[in-house]
């Protein structure tokens, strides 16, 4: 006899509801074996749940120089601020201080090639603290964003595989030197100057460019001076240069140098006969209200090369604004938007690469440094910008400022560029 059993539609139901529920979680767990972990040529940064996305700022933070380091870790924060949330994550910024040297540089690198898990890094802000320290970011695949290094050599055709890891959105003295040249010949018509340099990558490239670009002009460079890091007597150097025209002056002497040495030479210009009424400038290393208090009464008439503000991108008021409310000051040196700028063009990045898997983020190294190369036509707020085959992506829109007795009194930036005109 054939035993028959029947089940009621209702268990058999249930059961069947039992099974498949069994073979779903059988394949989601396939599924998930199916997709391990992502891999790329220069690594991937893991990102756990629960962690945020690490973005590392370095650049000068102590000493004399620091507000060039200061006003661009600005810059990152309230890009961060209005950024918020990034592929659902928080964003956390750490610093490391370059002190404006190779030797800072370097270390600071080498400090953060360690860190597994940065991200991305907005720096240096003194060209010397990159040459001193890209190689070790570039080995440990990581790649920087410099808003202010202005030195032409870091994105040039013969750069070496070290700077494949490095952008900047700052531009090249190469259009910095040729525009104080012009402005000298062409806009006061003088015909003679003298430079002073420091020795740093940024300032003796600067004097180069300029320099050459005067003498194609038609003027005569009388002579070339340097003085020292942490020199504070310069009256041997201006004593030199006030003869070096044929025994007299030249018409203008051209220091694109940093705060604390460029404070010494205006303050003590005027203590060397012949130099009373030379025409003195400077460059954007000295653009700050710190420039000014060092030097004195004597920083009136100065003149200042840097990015020109008055060009920049409508959106540039709501930052400086943004600016204020945090602060509670207008912007103290020259690279705030630059930045600003950088930590966009990093997070566009990061958006387009980012992979996410169950509650983890993982982000390619060698990809994310791809998407940064391929920035095209990017609206940042110091102009539409585009980043070249060897890592320019600034615009390049210098003027000339003067500071005056607004400045000395206290008053920083000054208003608007004496050249070009508005």
């Amino acid at each position: 006899m054939r035993l028959s059993i029947t089940r009621p539609a209702g268990r058999r139901r249930a059961s069947s509801l039992v099974i498949g529920l069994v073979v779903l979680g059988l394949l989601g767990a396939a599924c998930s074996a199916a997709a391990p972990a992502p891999t790329d040529r220069l690594g991937v940064v893991t990102i756990p749940a629960g962690e945020k996305i690490h973005i590392a700022f370095w650049g000068v933070l102590s000493g004399a120089d620091s507000v060039l380091g200061v006003d661009a870790q600005r810059g990152v924060e309230l890009a961060i601020a209005d950024q918020g949330k990034l592929l659902g994550r928080d964003i956390l910024l750490t610093s490391e201080d370059g002190l404006c040297t190779p030797e800072g540089g370097a270390t600071a690198a080498q400090k953060m090639a360690a860190d597994t898990t940065i991200v991305g890094l907005i720096g240096s802000t003194c060209s010397d603290e990159t040459v001193g320290g890209i190689a070790a970011l570039t080995n440990a695949g990581m790649t920087t964003i410099s808003p202010s290094n202005t030195r032409p050599a870091l994105t040039d055709a013969t750069r070496d595989a070290t700077y494949a890891g490095y952008l900047r959105t700052a531009h090249s003295d190469a259009f910095q030197g040729l525009a104080v040249a012009d402005f000298l010949y062409t806009e006061l018509g003088l015909r003679t100057a003298a430079t002073i340099h420091d020795g740093s990558a940024y300032a003796e490239a600067l004097q180069g460019v300029f320099a050459d670009n005067f003498v194609r002009l038609g003027g005569t460079i009388t002579v070339k001076e340097a003085v020292q890091k942490g020199q504070t007597d310069m009256h041997a150097v201006l004593t030199t240069i006030a003869a070096s025209n044929a025994g007299a002056a030249p018409d203008v002497i051209y220091y694109p140098i940093f705060t604390a040495e460029g404070g010494f030479v205006t303050a003590q210009i005027g203590d060397v006969a012949g130099l009373e009424d030379v025409v003195r400038i400077g460059s954007d290393g000295m653009f700050s209200q710190q420039l000014v208090d060092a030097a004195g009464p004597a920083a009136e008439g100065l003149y200042l090369s840097s990015p020109n503000f008055s060009a920049f991108q409508a959106g540039y008021q709501d930052f400086l604004a943004k600016h204020q409310a945090a602060y509670g000051q207008a912007p103290i040196q020259a690279f705030h938007a630059h930045a600003y700028d950088a930590a966009n063009i990093l997070f566009a990045a990061i958006k387009k690469v980012g992979i996410v898997q169950g509650d983890t983020l993982y982000i390619p190294r060698g990809a994310l440094r791809d998407a940064i190369y391929a920035t095209q036509a990017f609206p940042g707020i110091t102009g539409v910008l585009t980043c070249g085959q060897y890592g320019d992506c600034g615009a390049p829109i210098i003027a000339v400022y003067q500071i005056t007795a607004r400045e000395t009194g206290g008053t920083w930036p000054p208003e608007a560029p004496v050249w070009p005109q508005p």
